[in-house]
């Protein structure tokens, strides 16, 4: 398991993108974690959302989203240089 953990919610618009391939092989020391449900519905249903180490992180967009998950898994890193 990585140091930072990724949990994105199976039926929310974030695994229209191969998140988890994605970020993973960016960042190794990342675990991404594709959950039945995050209990978020009335987000999950909005916009695409995941959990970088149990902070929201969410955009317009996936892609959006996805440079938003970097960002948070970099400030997260940060911690450990």
């Amino acid at each position: 398991m990585g140091i930072v953990v990724v949990e994105v919610c199976d039926s929310n618009l974030m695994n229209t993108i191969d998140i988890e391939q994605i970020i993973e092989s960016e960042y190794p020391e990342v675990a991404v974690l594709i959950n039945d449900c995050l209990n978020f519905c009335g987000m999950c249903r909005l916009k695409p959302y995941v959990m970088v180490n149990g902070k929201r992180v969410h955009g317009k967009t996936p892609e959006e989203t996805l440079e938003k998950i970097r960002k948070a898994i970099e400030e997260e890193l940060a911690f450990y240089k």
